[in-house]
């Protein structure tokens, strides 16, 4: 039997709860499905830093990367800012420096969400690159000032040619279970001499693997149709920021952030966390909807399943998905998908609903 060395950072307001949730699911499949992970916790929140000045460093990361991977509840507070102005988050930190430059979120329209669009097929993975692009410069040396600011976008060869080459995995993968098999790239090359680079770059890849079909809009354009006709997409691929933006707006069309999970992955670290953030307006009341966390969990165990090849893990990882697919439809449903239920409520129904 493996053991798998977790290590858990819960972070800021409804994260610990949401985290706690999770670790409920995974310790059933624990006991049901054979496996046996060990958990490290972490707290390098927003709110240590505002009673403490203390937030995450490079020894702080080191040692947290020797765990097999990272989960990782949500994390900042409005109102806790760094001296340049920007929250507190360690998960930037930890995605430059692991270099997790492909951010996996997918979204898929389960029965019983309701959804704002008229369409009944919504199934996407959004792949947004989280190394570079517009946030490529937040390190650099910036001069406060009230008269003009700016940050830089830098897009690069490398990056693109790791980014693409798991887009396209990824679609061969999802393929297998029934999706078309499609990689889109949203870009801005008509006004970006970065975004140029990144569809040459795209071109060459998808060229590399013509047994998937492959497309690319203006990211302007693209939005719409992520809108008005969102089965036309399965897997898209975007730069940093147009992904943080168009991962969202996908998560809407699916019931909203609650359900959205997420995974920043390199080829050797895996961070996994809900798409949604601290959301402390609802902290502390049992009300968040767990959802996302727990398909996080599921992605985790999926995604260290195919590196150590664990069918425990692989079984593990279905069956909560399946589970999370099975309360979904039968309820109780959180509030934000329109049911009453607390995050308890949700948490028993997808333990009930995991197969023996």
């Amino acid at each position: 039997m493996t053991q798998y060395e977790i290590a858990v950072i819960p972070g800021d307001g409804i994260g610990p709860e949401v985290v706690e949730a999770a670790l409920r699911v995974l310790k059933e499949c624990e006991t049901r499905y054979g496996l046996k992970i060990n958990y490290t916790f972490h707290d390098f929140s927003a709110d240590l830093y505002r009673r403490t000045g203390r937030k995450i460093t490079a020894a702080d990361m080191d040692e947290i990367g020797k765990a097999d991977a990272v989960l990782f509840g949500a994390m900042g507070l409005p109102d806790v800012r760094g001296p340049e102005g920007l929250e507190l988050g360690a998960q930037v930190e930890m995605r430059a420096h692991y270099g997790l430059f492909s951010s996996l979120r997918p979204v898929r329209l389960f029965a019983g969400v309701e959804s704002p669009v008229k369409a009944k097929n919504v199934d996407m993975l959004v792949i947004r690159e989280t190394s570079e692009g517009m946030f490529a410069g937040l390190a650099d040396e910036h001069e406060p000032s009230n008269e003009s600011a700016s940050d830089r976008m830098t897009i690069t060869r490398a990056t693109c040619e790791k980014l693409f080459d798991v887009a396209f995995s990824q679609a061969r993968a999802r393929r297998k279970r029934g999706t078309p098999g499609h990689v889109t790239l949203l870009h801005k090359s008509n006004a970006l001499r970065s975004n140029v680079l990144m569809e040459k770059v795209f071109d060459e890849v998808a060229a590399k693997n013509d047994d998937i079909g492959s497309a690319k809009f203006y990211i302007d354009a693209g939005s719409m149709y992520m809108v008005t006709d969102p089965e036309r997409y399965d897997v898209v691929v975007t730069e940093n920021i147009f992904g943080d933006i168009v991962s969202e707006i996908a998560a809407g069309l699916v019931g909203g952030l609650g359900v959205a999970p997420s995974a920043d992955v390199s080829l050797t670290h895996g961070v996994f966390q809900p798409s949604h953030g601290s959301a402390p307006d609802i902290a502390g009341q049992g009300i968040a909807n767990p959802t996302a966390m727990i398909l996080s969990a599921a992605m985790m165990l999926e995604w260290l399943g195919e590196r150590r090849e664990d069918d425990d893990c692989a079984k593990a990882a279905q069956s909560i998905q399946g589970a999370v697919e099975s309360a979904l439809a039968t309820g109780p449903r959180a509030r934000d998908l329109g049911g009453t239920a607390g995050t308890q409520e949700v948490v028993d129904a997808v333990v009930r609903a995991l197969p023996a």
